[in-house]
């Protein structure tokens, strides 16, 4: 007679901690001393599809066993003062049951004076000349506080493995860069944009357009997609192409359209080959939207 086989194990349920500062943080991410791996998702909130993609990622690279957290902070640092800071979306409930749903253990949403107890920070981090180029030319100062408020972040969680959406192109190459400059101990992963079933890319500044500006905005991915589709031509080429779609498009206020070196985030020259940043930031109604796609140039 044939054993019975044993009983399969219940998948792990996880119950999601809600903290607000860094010692519940602190007790709810490290309860003791197990030798596991931890990696970090950093948002501003307003959590959709795009930060459920890097919660999954996350749980992914740490196993069952590891750890997971979330950040929700809406850093007040790399807004301009004519940024969207105060309207900015805030949605701290189903920011959490979606960190659940995903496999986070903790969502760490701190009120600014638990990030900066002593107020707006006197020594800040500097992207450098990194951070001057494209969205540090439309928007100065932002990648000084965005590196402030990560390398604040990555001190608190003190993570093996963080993750950070390709979306955010510049984003993540001066993150990469001040990570491998200043010996933090992390491994910065991106994870590939997430979009409609329609081409747009996923961003909680969506939840601003209208309808119509809705459909005007997906001239920006049909432009980066058009550029793509040529990439085996070359820079002209792609640049070109990509132009022509945003040219026709109606309702959209060009920022720039650039093909870049994602190493140092610079313009990619003629004579370019190999991976590139196709990216692009525009204005469709009142609202700045970036988008970008990897190509390689040949």
């Amino acid at each position: 007679m044939a054993r019975p086989k044993p009983a399969a194990k219940a998948p792990k349920v996880r119950k999601t901690q809600l903290t607000h500062t860094v010692g519940d943080f602190e007790a709810a991410f490290w309860p003791d001393e197990s030798p596991v791996d931890n990696a970090l998702v950093m948002t501003m909130g307003a959590l959709h599809e795009g930060h459920a993609a890097l919660i999954r990622a996350a749980r992914k690279e740490v196993g069952p066993e590891g750890r997971v957290a979330v950040t929700v902070f809406v850093n007040p640092l790399q807004f301009g003062p004519t940024e969207d800071l105060d309207r900015y979306p805030r949605s701290l409930a189903a920011d959490v049951r979606l960190a659940e749903e995903h496999g986070a253990d903790v969502v760490f949403a701190p009120l600014p004076e638990e990030v900066y107890p002593n107020g707006t920070p006197q020594v800040r981090l500097s992207a450098g000349p990194m951070g001057e180029r494209f969205e540090g030319a439309t928007r100065p100062g932002h990648f000084d506080g965005v590196l402030t408020v990560v390398a604040k972040m990555l001190h608190i969680t003190d993570p093996d493995y963080a993750f950070f959406g390709e979306k955010d192109a510049q984003q993540l190459a001066v993150i990469q860069r001040m990570v491998a400059d200043l010996d933090f101990d992390v491994e910065v992963i991106g994870v590939p944009t997430i979009r409609e079933t329609d081409g747009l890319a996923l961003s909680s500044r969506n939840q601003y357009l209208s309808e119509t500006e809705r459909a005007q905005a997906l001239a920006l991915s049909r432009a980066l997609f058009a550029g793509r589709d040529v990439a085996a031509k070359g820079p002209a080429a792609v640049r070109e192409a990509a132009a022509q779609v945003l040219a026709e498009a109606d309702g959209v206020a060009l920022d720039y359209l650039a093909l870049i070196d994602p190493h140092d985030f610079v313009e990619a020259p003629d004579d370019f080959q190999g991976e590139a940043v196709l990216a692009v930031a525009a204005k469709v109604g009142s609202t700045r939207l970036i988008d970008n796609v990897r190509i390689q140039v040949r």
